[in-house]
C-alpha cells in the first residue's frame, strides 16, 4: 500500500482511502472498468466520490479512458511513466464481442497521423473489435 501512496503523491494527489482503495482495485483488473461496474466492487462508497477520484486520476495521468463503442466509458491504468500523449503513449484497445471485456494492447503504439492542414490532433482511440484469447478458445 505504500508503493500506491508514494505514487499518489507524486503525482499531486492526496492519498485518501477511497483513492487508496480504487487505484489497488483498478491494479487488480485485467481488464477496463466502468464507473459503475467498479462502484459495485465497493460496499460503501459514492458515486460522486468516485467520479471525482477517476476524474483526479485521468488529469493526473493515473488512468485513461477508453470508448469502446459500447456507450459506456471504461477507465484503465496508465503505463509507468505515461503522458497520454498522442503519438508516444497511446495503444490499442481490444473489446470481445463475446465477454464484452476491453483490454489495453499496450506493446501496440497507435501510429502517428498526419492530418491535413488547419487539423489538430487532441486524443486518438483505436479499438479492435471481435474474440479475445479467453473466448476464442470458447468458439462452438
Amino acid at each position: 500500500m505504500e508503493k500506491i501512496v508514494q505514487l499518489l503523491e507524486s503525482k499531486g494527489i492526496r492519498p485518501t482511502a477511497m483513492r487508496l482503495m480504487t487505484y489497488k482495485r483498478l491494479a487488480e483488473l485485467e481488464a477496463a472498468i466502468s464507473l459503475g461496474d467498479l462502484e459495485k466492487d465497493f460496499k460503501v462508497s459514492e458515486r460522486s466520490t468516485l467520479f471525482r477520484t477517476m476524474k483526479a486520476f485521468e488529469e493526473k495521468g493515473i488512468v485513461h479512458q477508453i470508448e469502446d463503442g459500447t456507450g459506456v466509458i471504461k477507465y484503465a491504468l496508465c503505463e509507468d511513466n505515461c503522458e497520454c500523449e498522442v503519438g508516444n503513449d497511446l495503444h490499442l484497445h481490444f473489446h470481445c464481442n463475446r465477454c464484452e471485456e476491453t483490454v489495453c494492447l499496450t506493446a501496440h503504439k497507435i501510429p502517428h497521423i498526419n492530418l491535413p492542414e488547419g487539423y489538430i490532433t487532441e486524443d486518438v482511440n483505436l479499438v479492435v473489435k471481435g474474440i479475445c484469447e479467453k473466448c476464442s478458445g470458447n468458439l462452438d
